[in-house]
């Protein structure tokens, strides 16, 4: 299966007549947009509003970050089983608005929405403050039950992306990056003498508003599978969930995987590699045994010699992380786990709430727990009351004078486990 991805550099985000990419800005017809966002009965009234780098500006509470993209070439469209058919998706030509993004706010839905900060010490922890951002605030209608206000605004990010993304399709592109995978046989025969290196991603689907969805549905009822990178870089994978802004991965943060890219790089000159696992994280052992069980057997199927790991959220998926780790490490193959910390303000709790010693490979995107103080901005996108309740926060972190002392667990990526990101650490 072979993707090329055509990047079109966005340097700048303007409202315009017509929604358009000219000159490497991105024009918004902003009247256009909120009509497409109403047509949703569930959504009451809904503001645009732009947030571009160094601009003295805070969105929170944020719910989702989204890349525009366009099918150019190929089958299937983006966000398969959600805006598009249910078609395979990963082949083709897909172009890219890269530098701009869809941001989803308005009233809170659960507790662990986040904050971007433009500009600051803020921004220095979220990827998402250098990029155009085109914010949508939204009102949900009166008397909306969460998990409906979650679809509500999850929907009207997804359309709003795929729309912006359309102003793309027929721009000659900046750069063009090319992802191929060959089937297993064919690539094993390839590189002969390459370590044989998969990846399993798992996938944050505790229940009600910690979901993810494949090719439109929730993980929580799938299996452990095989899925091809490049399928995730045409939106296979969205994200559905509100776990804490630090370390969960936003549709972008799916599109744009870092692991997968890393690897794609590597590919042919140090490692080969072969495939990709997709596992859930669930609530009780029975299921995260199960799952687990089977990201391990898939693993051994494919013959690799080694598995990077990826997490998404903590505490309760720790154990599924650990399970997946050491289920994989005795099948004779070696891991490395990509994960967060929640350590204490002082850093020094314990790092995860599991642990074993076959996991002694570890890249840790940081301790989630250390506090930063945000100083106020000039405009303020959404709302900055939910700020002493979202995770990361607590009673009086929003100050007089509109700045805030949080932990990092509050800033949208700050600790993301797919080293996404700055921070990391190193152990002696």
């Amino acid at each position: 299966m072979r993707l090329e991805l055509g990047n079109i550099l966005i340097k700048d985000v303007q409202f315009g007549d017509v929604t358009k990419v000219e000159n490497n800005t991105l024009f918004v017809n902003k009247e256009e947009l909120i009509n497409l966002i109403c047509e949703d009965e569930n959504i009451k009234s809904v503001e645009v509003e732009l947030a571009k780098p160094g601009e003295s500006t805070r969105i929170t509470p944020v719910k989702d970050v989204i890349e525009p993209r366009v099918k150019v070439e190929g089958p299937g469209g983006i966000f398969p089983g959600v805006l598009s058919k249910v078609d395979t998706v990963g082949s083709g030509k897909t172009h890219v608005l890269k530098g701009a993004a869809v941001v989803t706010t308005g009233k809170v839905v659960g507790f662990q929405e986040g904050i971007v900060d433009m500009t600051g010490p803020g921004a220095e922890y979220t990827p998402f403050s250098k990029l155009n951002n085109v914010v949508l605030v939204c009102q949900p209608k009166d008397g909306l039950k969460q998990h409906e206000h979650e679809k509500a605004l999850r929907m009207a990010g997804l359309k709003s992306a795929a729309y912006l993304g359309e102003a793309g399709k027929d721009v000659t592109p900046d750069e063009v990056k090319e992802y191929e995978s060959l089937p297993l046989l064919k690539s094993v025969e390839k590189y002969p003498n390459l370590p044989k290196v998969a990846y399993v991603q798992m996938l944050q689907s505790q229940g009600l508003l910690h979901d993810t969805y494949v090719y439109g549905v929730d993980a929580k009822q799938t299996l452990s599978t095989l899925i091809n990178p490049t399928e995730i870089m045409d939106g296979a994978i969205i994200s559905g969930n509100c776990v804490s802004a630090c370390d969960k991965n936003t549709t972008y943060h799916h599109l744009n995987n870092p692991i997968i890219h890393d690897l794609f790089e590597k590919h042919g000159k140090e490692v080969n590699f072969v495939g990709m696992i997709i596992t859930n994280e669930n609530v009780y052992l029975a299921d995260k045994e199960r799952s687990s069980n089977w990201a391990a057997k898939l693993s051994e199927y494919l013959g690799v010699d080694g598995v990077v790991i990826s997490q998404e959220g903590f505490g309760n998926p720790d154990t599924d992380l650990i399970m997946n780790c050491v289920k994989i490490e005795k099948k004779g193959i070696k891991t490395v786990i990509v994960t967060d910390e929640y350590a204490g303000r002082d850093g020094a709790s314990q790092s995860l709430a599991d642990a074993d010693s076959l996991a002694n490979a570890v890249v840790t995107g940081g301790n989630a727990n250390e506090v930063i103080e945000l100083p106020p901005m000039d405009k303020i996108i959404g709302y900055t009351q939910p700020v002493n309740s979202i995770a990361g926060g607590f009673d009086g972190s929003l100050k007089e004078d509109g700045s805030i002392v949080v932990e990092l667990q509050a800033i949208t990526g700050a600790t993301n486990e797919l080293g996404f990101n700055k921070l990391t650490a190193k152990g002696y």
